[in-house]
């Protein structure tokens, strides 16, 4: 074979190699958008009849908002602000660069960025239904853009990224996002529901209320949806390398889908078992399975599968115990969020300094993994995730544009925010036409308009 013809035949298997990467992350994203038809059905079946279709609206424009913003400034913020607030050179990623649209000489960029915009989209999601049948949709799709195209990617430059600074400082090790995305996002909620308030009749005279599921079973498979998201979510967190590298992870590091397979699978059997240990009740019990596999996310690619069971069974056990907490300060967190995605991601990044101490990181120079890098690391996602929630939320609140007034309530959104029927069998045909259910003192006017 002459050197010409060993030249082509590298070049093509070459070719082959970027095209299996864009193959592989192609459908990352596809089966990341399970997670929002989760979501939407979760949330949806978490909801009274009177706001289900407002709970699925969200859920619907959540993907809308934040892929075209995502676009706009959000993969810009990710490559510009590894370093801390001060943002480096990265024209490659503003939107009117070559690399953000069709090339064939790039076969990188577009799968990427596509796997981050639907990272993006799960933090809005995770809010959504903390704040479920008393927020404004308006107040609330500036909020997702807020989390889901600002804030988690910032996070993600500073965790994530291979000049991130809490990587080149600290040594943070978070391959499945239990911070730069579910921590985020939990914490962000939290700031948003202190100055959202809780749903008219949660409280009465300082006692918690149950305010239960219209559809428990919707919820239910929901929440199975999720965590079949949650495959192509976590496939999105590794990187297929071409060549010879193989698989690493975000940082560098050698792994392979096996660990992954693993570990998430062990992690969400110990979450459904130490959240049904605690509560034996089926909402809580299934969101276990997410409280799992975000316990051990962070450290998929380094837990003995044994081990990653017995750290989901805790993730588990302690996330129903959190949700009290959080209701006993009187936050009305509807679904469990705060708990789920914030204690639990909290806890995962925390988790790989207790028990991977002293691994090795890469890229080359980066400090090795320590306990006290991870929980500085844990407390920054934290933070960054809830001062901005709660500085934009009571913002909203004082313009009196964060929540539904309570007559609307009341009613239900579905008649204001939709409007439209869930299940409009159920209802007189005749009342529908002329505007008049429910009808009560405190209900809206005929033609559903904002009072």
């Amino acid at each position: 074979m002459t050197a010409e013809e060993m030249e082509a035949l590298k070049a093509a298997f070459e070719m082959h190699q970027a095209m299996n990467v864009e193959v592989f992350y192609w459908w990352c994203t596809a089966i990341m958008f399970m997670i929002h038809a989760g979501f939407l059905a979760y949330e949806i079946g978490a909801s009274r009849v009177k706001n289900a279709l407002a709970s699925g609206m969200k859920n619907i424009l959540t993907l809308s908002v934040v892929i075209p913003t995502f676009y706009f400034f959000g993969w810009w913020i990710y490559n510009a602000f590894p370093g801390g607030l001060v943002p480096v050179d990265a024209a490659f990623a503003l939107p009117w660069s070559t690399s953000m649209g069709p090339d064939v000489q790039d076969m990188g960029t577009g799968i990427f960025w596509a796997a981050f915009a639907l990272f993006g989209a799960t933090t809005g999601s995770i809010m959504s239904g903390a704040v479920i049948e008393r927020i404004r949709l308006s107040a609330y799709l500036i909020l997702t853009i807020l989390v889901g195209s600002v804030v988690w990617i910032l996070a993600g430059a500073w965790g994530w990224h291979p000049d991130g600074w809490l990587l080149l400082d600290l040594g943070y090790h978070d391959v499945g996002a239990s911070g730069v995305v579910h921590a985020v996002a939990g914490f962000f909620s939290l700031g948003v529901l202190i100055n959202l308030g809780p749903r008219i009749g949660k409280f009465v005279n300082g006692k918690a209320m149950a305010i239960v599921p219209h559809n428990l079973p919707m919820a239910l498979i929901g929440l199975m949806m999720i965590i079949v998201g949650f495959f192509g979510f976590l496939g999105g967190c590794i990187i297929f390398n071409g060549g010879e590298t193989g698989w690493t992870t975000i940082y560098g590091n050698p792994t392979n889908l096996s660990a992954f397979a693993f570990n998430t699978l062990m992690g969400f059997a110990g979450g459904v078992i130490g959240a049904y240990l605690t509560s034996r009740e089926p909402f809580m019990t299934m969101s276990g399975g997410l409280a799992g596999i975000i316990t051990v996310a962070a450290g998929l690619d380094l837990y003995y599968p044994g081990l990653t069971f017995v750290l989901a069974i805790c993730g588990g056990l302690t996330m129903p115990l959190v949700g009290k907490v959080v209701e006993k300060a009187g936050i009305d967190d509807a679904v469990g969020a705060v708990a789920v995605h914030g204690w639990c991601g909290f806890l995962g990044v925390v988790l790989v300094g207790a028990f991977a101490s002293g691994y090795p990181n890469t890229p080359e120079g980066a400090p090795e993994i320590t306990l006290m890098g991870q929980f500085i690391g844990a407390v920054v996602m934290a933070v960054t995730g809830f001062i901005p929630g709660y500085a934009v939320s009571l913002l909203l609140s004082k313009m009196n544009m964060l929540r539904v007034p309570s007559n609307v309530e009341e009613a239900g959104l579905d008649l204001v925010e939709i409007p439209a029927q869930p299940y409009p069998e159920t209802v007189p045909a005749r009342d529908i036409v002329e505007g008049t259910q429910p009808a009560n003192e405190n209900s809206l006017p005929a033609n559903g308009a904002l009072s």
